[in-house]
């Protein structure tokens, strides 16, 4: 029986799609036990009425509310009783607990997590790996998306080799193809870092390294995973996500613009709803924080039930395949590199 975590009160929906992921993970996973953190009465009434498995899921009481734009450092000092930082307390001394799931705040997830959780060992920087649709169907993920804005080729080649596994043991991608996010597709292309990060990746064997990529084609499918310092990366998965939602508002302004639209688009309705549902964020569940000793998924501010459940079963493949420990022992086969 895997136990995780669930932060109820972080994320625009709170409580209601939390609680309504949990229910819809529980209810499909017969080997998952959900401890969800929050008010407790607040908790009790939204589940009032709900079919589930009561022996398979707890409520911690956490009455306290982490806003948007509080401080890390005082959040976590702070708001001890809030449902995030119970969650990752309880994480951290509970040996039964493998991982906490949380739409709140991105930055007090982060520090919450690193100076209570701490890092696999040999991992200098935890990274930020989400899931994006890719234009063939598949998947692509991107790492770093926002923990670490300041990197070092050191620290770019471990977010690759964490990425790496992530892909191959959640998602069964063999041998992931990696690009580096870069300026141009040539090698001399970027500045120093990413030049010397091209050699770095070039020579761990580990890593299906595909030379660099151009932010163009970060959907085109040509590629499993992209490696990227925090800044960049952040800034590409917001403006892909935000050109698609623009495209969308543009395609629907104009099909209801003219009725000879309006027929052609009610022939081509079920291609239209198939692509949106391509398309949604909401399917492809969270972050996952890479390289912190136990299991962090960060979920969307704005997450409905679908995406809280999906965070879920990330958490659950990445507990059930032992990625901690597979990334600590391939990490350790290179040299270690300080900060």
């Amino acid at each position: 029986m895997i136990k995780i975590l669930v932060d109820c009160f972080g994320g625009d929906h709170s409580p209601q799609a939390p609680v309504a992921g949990a229910l819809a993970a529980l209810a499909k996973n017969p080997d998952l036990h959900l401890i969800l953190t929050g008010d407790e009465a607040l908790l009790k009434a939204e589940l009032a009425g709900k079919p589930y498995d009561a022996s398979r899921l707890e409520i911690v009481h956490a009455p306290e509310v982490i806003g948007c734009d509080e401080k890390p450092t005082d959040v976590i000092r702070l708001k001890r009783n809030s449902s995030m930082m119970k969650g990752i307390i309880l994480l951290r001394d509970r040996d039964d607990i493998a991982a906490l799931v949380s739409t709140g705040s991105t930055g007090a997830l982060v520090t919450g997590a690193l100076v209570r959780l701490g890092r696999i060992p040999g991992v200098i920087r935890p990274a930020f790996c989400p899931i994006l649709p890719a234009m063939n169907g598949g998947i692509v993920g991107i790492c770093d998306s926002g923990a670490n804005v300041e990197v070092t080729p050191a620290h770019l080649r471990q977010f690759a080799i964490m990425a790496s596994l992530y892909l191959e043991n959640v998602y069964g991608i063999a041998r992931p193809r990696t690009a580096l996010l870069n300026v141009g597709k040539e090698a001399e292309k970027g500045d120093t870092i990413r030049q010397e990060t091209y050699k770095l990746l070039q020579e761990t064997p580990s890593i299906h390294f595909v030379g660099n990529m151009e932010s163009r084609d970060f959907l085109s499918g040509d590629y499993d995973l992209v490696v990227a310092d925090g800044f960049s990366g952040n800034v590409l998965v917001k403006s892909t996500e935000g050109t698609a939602l623009e495209l969308l508002k543009k395609l629907k302004k104009d099909i209801y613009s003219r009725t000879l639209y309006k027929l052609g688009a009610l022939l081509m309705k079920r291609m239209f709803q198939k692509e949106k549902e391509f398309m949604n964020y909401q399917n492809y569940g969270g972050s996952v924080l890479l390289g912190t000793e136990k299991v962090v998924v960060k979920g969307h501010g704005s997450s409905k039930a679908v995406a809280v459940e999906k965070c879920i079963e990330q958490a659950w493949r990445m507990e059930t395949s032992r990625l901690a420990a597979k990334i600590e022992a391939e990490i350790a086969q290179y040299e270690h590199y300080e900060e």
